[in-house]
């Protein structure tokens, strides 16, 4: 195969993807921020910061100049985490090619605006790039993709003939990609299972057990159905790879940099301790603070996230944060079923 494949950034993910797609015999280029990582990659076949132990195929070119990793490339993936990305593909489009294929592989809510990455891309590339643009995103945590192991993850698009393109380009026999065309949806279960993470994190590092884990996933999937819904998006994406399956991996895997973040903060430490422990960006922490203000004004409750955001930034006590969310007034949990058919019904 001779299409070539430029990636931007040389993180865990990044490096995976690359990984899997030069097994897959493309020629990759990847895009390092900074020269001394990409001359490590080059030199030792291993990215030993960000995936350790994970050899890196030899059709895998690194470099920390962005025009070069572009030049020819047919297929542009983004792996920068979500604050970086608007710069990056302002950065990058005067390199790539409009006819390029464009994915991303980030997860996460612009502060500032309070965009979505699919509309970060629109408004830098214009109205006729986004139909060459996919959301790749599910349950797959870069260390276990590295190492070959059976993992599922979907392809998003609008239109769909896109998301296809992508799927052919990355299935293999332990990679698996499925289509979906609820943009929207895919987007916002990637970077709101973030801040349930966090939460079931520090719920571990208070010393809580699994019935509060599996309380705080099922009523985090409830509250990331109920704001996707409000903004347009399939309440069957939820109950997919894009939503309860990434969930469950963000919050129980041992890899998820979001639950360890919350240990941390659980067991006692600030904010700032935590980031330090996980050395690696933790974007729960600025989607939390994103959707706390999406949802400023809107007329139904996000009580887990409410109680995370003032853990995070206004000095709450993660025990106080559970006894409240324990101590809520009484609610039917059909009530809730009901009035998000209500909803869906409006919109029809």
């Amino acid at each position: 195969m001779d299409k070539l494949i430029g990636i931007i950034g040389a993180g865990s993910w990044a490096t995976a993807i690359a990984t899997l797609l030069a097994k897959k015999n493309y020629p990759v280029r990847l895009w390092a921020r900074r020269q001394s990582l990409a001359e490590e990659i080059n030199s030792t076949r291993e990215n030993s910061q960000y995936l350790p132990g994970v050899r890196i195929p030899p059709n895998i070119e690194a470099t920390a100049d962005l025009e070069q990793a572009l030049w020819k490339a047919e297929v542009v993936v983004y792996g920068v985490p979500s604050h970086a990305f608007r710069e990056t593909v302002r950065l990058s489009l005067p390199f790539s090619s409009h006819s390029s294929l464009y994915i991303n592989i980030a997860k996460g809510i612009e502060e500032a605006s309070l965009c979505r990455l699919s509309e970060i891309f629109a408004e830098e590339a214009g109205p006729e790039m986004p139909a060459r643009f996919v959301t790749l995103s599910g349950p797959s945590h870069a260390e276990e993709v590295g190492r070959e192991l059976p993992t599922a993850i979907v392809a998003a698009s609008s239109p769909i003939d896109s998301a296809g393109l992508v799927q052919d380009l990355f299935m293999s026999e332990t990679f698996r990609v499925y289509t979906n065309p609820d943009v929207t949806g895919v987007e916002l279960g990637g970077a709101l299972k973030n801040i349930i993470a966090l939460g079931t994190g520090i719920a571990e590092g208070l010393g809580f057990g699994d019935n509060t884990r599996a309380a705080l996933m099922t009523r985090g999937l409830a509250e990331i159905s109920r704001l996707g819904i409000s903004m347009g998006a399939s309440p069957l994406t939820f109950a997919g790879l894009a939503g309860v399956g990434d969930l469950i991996v963000t919050c129980t895997s041992r890899y998820s940099r979001n639950r360890r973040a919350g240990i941390a903060i659980g067991a006692g430490h600030t904010v700032e301790d935590a980031l330090e422990q996980v050395k690696m960006v933790v974007e729960g922490i600025r989607t939390t603070r994103a959707v706390h203000r999406l949802i400023a004004g809107c007329n139904f409750e996000m009580p887990i996230t409410d109680q995370i955001y003032k853990v995070l930034f206004e000095e709450l006590s993660p025990k106080a944060a559970v006894n409240n969310l324990m101590t809520r007034g009484r609610t039917g949990e059909m009530e809730e079923v009901a009035q998000l058919a209500v909803r869906l019904i409006k919109k029809v």
